[in-house]
């Protein structure tokens, strides 16, 4: 954990600091306050919105309600301004509107990673009715040899993808259940899924699979009897994903994952 980089904040007087772990690669926050369940929802959020992080220090249930409650208030629609008499275009005002919702959305990411939890060395997490998390936190950050600090809206998705990773997703078109990792998208919306399934296929000798992620369609061309599936994808966790569920599924004879950026080079040799 040595090349990982510090956090820093005060309590009770005394500097203190851990190692700051981001999935995301984020940057630690530089400025930090202590937080606990006299802390309200609206301090919470004013702090977080200006930048400010907040390490938890109080019980763990809390601290997920005070982040379901700040989510809420992200959720509250801003009043628009606009100029007397000015009537945009549809295409601008499909471009602004698509652009106002990014902004908005990675605002939102950042309000809500503002809430901090401390860890113990093997992922505890020494707060009030604080799950076992250890498992979860395993399979993403690997092992934790000394304490650190984390954010809680993280750490809640990777519980959520460690009970899909150890479930699975059930997949009809497949008979079987698909397993995804933290960072892939789960195909829990079957639309797609069946689309492939049951679409006329133009022919079964080769096909490609762009953007792999767990490999399900991979795996349901290669079910409907496809010769050869190339899977490509560029995240390292999501070419993992694929290459676990095509062999557990026995498909890896006929299903190929690669890593590359679209069409591989030498794809139809």
């Amino acid at each position: 954990m040595s090349e990982l980089p510090q956090i820093y904040w005060t309590e009770d007087g005394v500097e203190h600091s851990a190692r700051w772990r981001s999935e995301a690669g984020l940057p630690p926050p530089r400025r930090v306050v202590v937080a606990d369940d006299t802390t309200s929802a609206d301090t919470a959020y004013r702090l977080a919105c200006e930048g400010t992080a907040l390490l938890w220090r109080g019980d763990f249930q809390n601290a997920r309600q005070l982040l379901q409650a700040m989510a809420r208030r992200t959720e509250r629609k801003p009043k628009k301004k606009s100029r007397p008499g000015h009537k945009p275009a549809a295409a601008e005002s499909a471009t602004e509107a698509f652009h106002q919702h990014r902004l908005a959305q990675s605002q939102r990411a950042r309000t809500l990673g503002m809430l901090l939890l401390p860890f113990e060395a093997g992922h505890a997490v020494p707060l009030r009715r604080a799950p076992d998390v250890s498992q979860a936190c395993e399979q993403v950050y690997g092992s934790a040899g000394e304490p650190y600090v984390a954010s809680m809206r993280e750490l809640l998705g990777m519980i959520g993808a460690y009970e899909w990773r150890r479930k699975g997703v059930e997949i009809p078109a497949l008979d079987a259940r698909i397993h995804p990792r933290y960072g892939v998208f789960s195909p829990v919306r079957g639309e797609y899924v069946d689309l492939v399934a049951n679409e006329p296929l133009p022919a079964k000798t080769l096909a490609f699979d762009i953007g792999t992620g767990t490999g399900v369609l991979s795996a349901v061309l290669a079910r409907r009897g496809v010769r050869r599936v190339v899977a490509t994808d560029m995240d390292e966790r999501a070419l993992a994903c694929a290459r676990d569920n095509i062999a557990r599924l026995g498909y890896d004879k006929q299903v190929e994952v690669i890593a590359a950026d679209l069409f591989p080079e030498a794809a139809h040799r």
